[in-house]
């Protein structure tokens, strides 16, 4: 399976992650990202890369400039992050509308704006407020908007069947911004770590910005050490900032041979008194911070109480926070753990070409047998814009496999 694992040695940063993952890209790949990134329609915002070296090691640092200025993440990541400048601020609702109106793949803008509802959230709660008071300054929010947006574009583009990481290194000390002197990490960060396994050390400063948490809460599997895989390609994004030791996310493409058996925790509850909107809302929170599925099955509960059972699958390293998430969005006062064993056929993606465009495709092997299916949003995605009926562009696509 294509497994593409990151390196947090020196924390994370949306500009470091995003080069790292650029240098993975094939030339014709990046001649693509960097055609779209500055055709996204964000005004003034120019994306470069540039070769620099860090500690010896040479890499990529990509530069986004907003009218000409390079803003850096932890200047503007919040209101609270001020500067002397004086800039227009941006609230939640309006990044999502920026990003609604980027010309990008539907399914980019979704991830981002994924990214940026889990970051508003960290920052409410990080600073006392309500999500729709969250303000980023319009500078910063444009520059940070592109980090993002970058990430996910370049991840779509390597499609990979299995994103992990390291151990999270958080950096120690303080950081002043507006509010005064701050710990690190910052509130918003650490509430963006909960259930990601960090650590602190001699390093002096902020490593992990709020967008490179939120990025890794939101592309990364699992976190620890790095699997047993063949290494094709190997990137190195760098920060801005000069340490004694080179201060680059890296990242490893390459294939995964991964086991057919492991264990997997299975967080069982019964719940009598929700509405269906309000359990299907908390089904889709539950799949979004990390569960590997999500399923109710209809039941009858104490005095013959209709009712759901509520089951979520995860791994075994997710569990803690899973637990926390279902104990926030569902009524339940308790919950039951299983742990199972599994076996599970190995996952990739793949593409077929059909006459009226490319269709992703799932596939699972193991045991002796193969799985395929045509991805339902790149299909559907090409009968709306050629009047098909969906069947039409599935039956194509699954004559394409058959070829494979």
């Amino acid at each position: 399976m294509k497994t593409l694992y990151l390196e947090c040695s020196m924390g994370a940063a949306g500009d470091m992650l995003m080069a790292s993952l650029y240098e993975l890209l094939s030339e014709e790949q990046r001649k693509d990202f960097l055609d779209m990134m500055n055709a996204l329609g964000l005004p003034g915002v120019e994306v470069a890369p540039v070769a620099v070296r860090t500690g010896g090691i040479a890499g990529t640092h990509m530069k986004v400039t907003v009218r000409g200025r390079e803003e850096h993440e932890h200047d503007h990541s919040h209101e609270h992050h001020g500067h002397a400048h004086e800039h227009h601020h941006a609230t939640p609702g309006h990044i999502g509308e920026i990003i609604d109106g980027l010309s990008l793949p539907r399914e980019v803008r979704e991830k981002a704006r994924a990214v940026y509802d889990i970051i508003a959230r960290a920052e409410a709660q990080a600073h006392g407020c309500e999500v729709g008071d969250v303000h980023y300054h319009e500078v910063g929010a444009l520059d940070a908007v592109a980090d993002v947006v970058g990430v996910c574009y370049a991840v779509r583009l390597l499609n990979p069947g299995l994103i992990c990481a390291s151990p999270v290194h958080v950096g120690s000390g303080t950081v002043r911004c507006a509010h005064g002197v701050m710990p690190v990490p910052t509130p918003a960060t650490a509430a963006l770590l909960t259930g990601v396994p960090a650590y602190g050390g001699e390093v002096r400063g902020e490593l992990c910005t709020p967008t490179g948490a939120a990025l890794l809460k939101t592309f990364v599997r699992s976190f620890g050490p790095m699997p047993v895989m063949v290494t094709e390609k190997v990137g190195y994004g760098v920060g801005t900032r000069e340490f004694e030791q080179a201060n680059c996310v890296r990242a490893f493409l390459g294939e995964c041979r991964e086991e057919a058996g492991g264990e997997i925790v299975e967080l069982v509850c019964n719940i009598d008194d929700m509405s269906p909107e309000a359990l299907a809302f908390a089904c889709a929170r539950l799949l979004e911070e990390g569960a590997l599925d999500v399923y109710t099955t209809p039941g009858t509960m104490k005095k013959g109480r209709p009712g759901h059972v509520l089951t979520v699958l995860c791994e075994p390293g997710r569990e803690g926070e899973l637990v926390r998430q279902i104990f926030a969005h569902t009524a339940t006062n308790g919950l039951r753990v299983r742990r199972c064993g599994k076996y599970f056929l190995t996952s990739d993606m793949r593409q077929v070409q059909t006459q009226w465009g490319p269709v992703r495709v799932k596939l699972a092997r193991g045991y002796g047998v193969i799985h395929a299916k045509p991805e339902f949003e790149d299909a559907a995605a090409l009968a709306r814009e050629h009047g098909l009926p969906y069947q039409t562009v599935f039956e194509a696509a699954m004559r394409q496999i058959k070829t494979m």
